[in-house]
């Protein structure tokens, strides 16, 4: 299981929020540069669809696959209450051939994209992972090297957090109070249900990269 937030800062406020994300976390930053493949079963599969990611790292010295399916989100009073979604996740690392793997069994490419931008991960209450990423397309199948902007000004930000069944209310706490660090510059909320552009965050960033003297720490 995971616990999830999402958000959208615009670009130009994404210093200011990688600034925010060191201080708080710690740690350095990592590099993002994943290429990601949705693939959807095909009619000889069963009349139940699924859909599997497969996600090729890129920012490494030798590009790694990674199979990742995403299940339901918990469901009842008590998933209604909380501002995280809590959802089943199981991921697999795989070899090159994955893709040609699926393709063989039946599956179809039904979009893919590039996301690049940069990652914190560290603990504070939870084992929490911090992405901030554009989404970028690709003029032709697999051209990531001629990728660009699906949202020029606008960038995505996802704070994940590994859970289980007997700790995921810990977890969703540790998500929903460092959520709280982050209020000035952006909302976070449960994926789909997103509230768009904080109206503090041109304030909020200006403050910060002052106090920084304009510099990244």
């Amino acid at each position: 299981m995971e616990c999830v937030v999402q958000g959208i800062i615009e670009t130009q406020h994404v210093e200011a929020l990688e600034v925010l994300l060191q201080g708080l976390s710690g740690v350095p930053k990592e590099r993002v540069r994943v290429h990601e493949l949705c693939l959807k079963s095909g009619p000889n599969l069963g009349v139940v669809p699924s859909e599997v990611r497969l996600l090729c790292d890129l920012a490494q010295a030798t590009p790694s696959w990674t199979i990742r399916h995403v299940g339901g989100a918990m469901r009842g009073a008590g998933a209604e209450q909380i501002s995280v979604l809590v959802r089943t996740v199981v991921e697999s690392k795989a070899s090159k051939n994955v893709l040609h793997y699926f393709y063989t069994l039946g599956y179809k490419l039904d979009h893919e994209i590039l996301k690049i931008g940069f990652a914190f991960r560290f603990h504070r209450g939870a084992q929490i992972t911090v992405t901030v990423t554009s989404a970028n397309k690709m003029p032709r199948l697999h051209a990531t090297d001629e990728a660009v902007p699906v949202t020029p000004g606008i960038q995505l930000v996802e704070i994940t957090a590994p859970a289980a069944a007997d700790n995921y209310n810990d977890v969703v706490s540790a998500v929903t109070s460092f959520c709280e660090y982050l209020a000035p510059l952006l909302h976070l909320s449960k994926p789909g249900h997103s509230t768009g552009i904080v109206a503090t965050a041109g304030a909020a960033a200006a403050s910060l990269m002052s106090s920084v003297g304009g510099k990244t720490l």
